[in-house]
């Protein structure tokens, strides 16, 4: 496993680690002056501006765009909502490759309001992935399917653990081709009884594309908003990391917390600083 030690080139910010409360100029400069190799923008930062504009001041400090967060969702209860959905898509690889992202994070969406047709919603996701892995490979930016821990079934997403993911990745691009694989995010999979076996399967197939890394919570508050900060829950963060790398995961480190009530409501440099203290001691 690699030695994080003096080595924040090999890690990443999420920008939703800092709540999104500045404009994303500042925030690339914040993350750029701390010491760290990549940053994760969110779409909501991005579009609508001047992607160009982002993405030379993004190489000029030096950073890698470790993803580009994140889909919109796909399950839709007609056929012209579902093809709305799979454009929007589209349309935000199309910024990601101009961003110069290492990959596009599917959060591919939950069952469709006011049904309970799992499998249907499923295989939404399924064809939905079909149709946009084309528009991937002409903007050379890989998908990368996140798997979201099983509470999240409902409204967010239909893709609950890595063997699942693996199997859609699988279904989509049986010639492996590059341009689709998972993002690995403790937070989702922490719990899994067969995360290792999970984690080294999608290894041999050469389809780790992120990794993702904050804790859960002994007395969580919030099923979305009260990620902890890495070392301050229960997550053996070392022995994922360890998994992961194994698998040949030779890629960043990237912080992602959602902290409603408490790491977003402090300043971004001391946020930033216990991530650069925590990635190089507990992780």
């Amino acid at each position: 496993m690699r030695n994080l030690q003096g080595r924040l080139e090999l890690c990443s910010i999420n920008t939703a680690t800092l709540g999104h409360r500045e404009p994303l100029n500042q925030t690339i400069e914040r993350i750029a002056r701390a010491g760290f190799g990549g940053i994760a923008p969110w779409r909501r930062e991005v579009e609508g501006g001047d992607v160009p504009r982002l993405a030379r001041q993004i190489k000029a400090l030096g950073l890698s765009v470790t993803g580009y967060c994140r889909s919109t969702y796909l399950p839709a209860a007609t056929s012209a909502e579902f093809s709305a959905n799979v454009e929007a898509n589209r349309a935000a690889l199309r910024d990601a490759a101009v961003l110069g992202a290492q990959c596009f994070v599917l959060v591919v969406g939950g069952l469709v309001p006011g049904s309970r047709d799992l499998e249907g919603a499923r295989s939404q996701v399924v064809d939905g992935i079909s149709m946009l892995l084309e528009t991937a490979r002409e903007c050379g930016v890989p998908l990368a399917l996140e798997p979201l821990h099983p509470m999240y079934a409902a409204k967010r997403a239909v893709v609950n653990t890595i063997a699942q993911a693996l199997s859609i990745c699988e279904t989509v691009d049986p010639d492996r081709s590059g341009f689709i694989g998972i993002a690995v995010d403790v937070y989702h999979c922490w719990w899994d009884p067969e995360l290792t076996a999970s984690i080294a399967t999608t290894g041999q197939a050469n389809r780790i594309l992120a990794y993702h890394v904050c804790d859960w919570l002994h007395e969580t508050n919030d099923m979305l908003l009260d990620r902890g900060m890495m070392g301050d829950g229960v997550i053996d963060l070392p022995a994922v990391r360890s998994c992961v790398e194994r698998a040949g995961y030779n890629g960043l480190v990237e912080v992602e917390i959602f902290s409603a009530q408490n790491w977003w409501q402090r300043e971004p440099d001391e946020v930033l600083a216990i991530c650069a203290e925590r990635l190089q001691t507990v992780c």
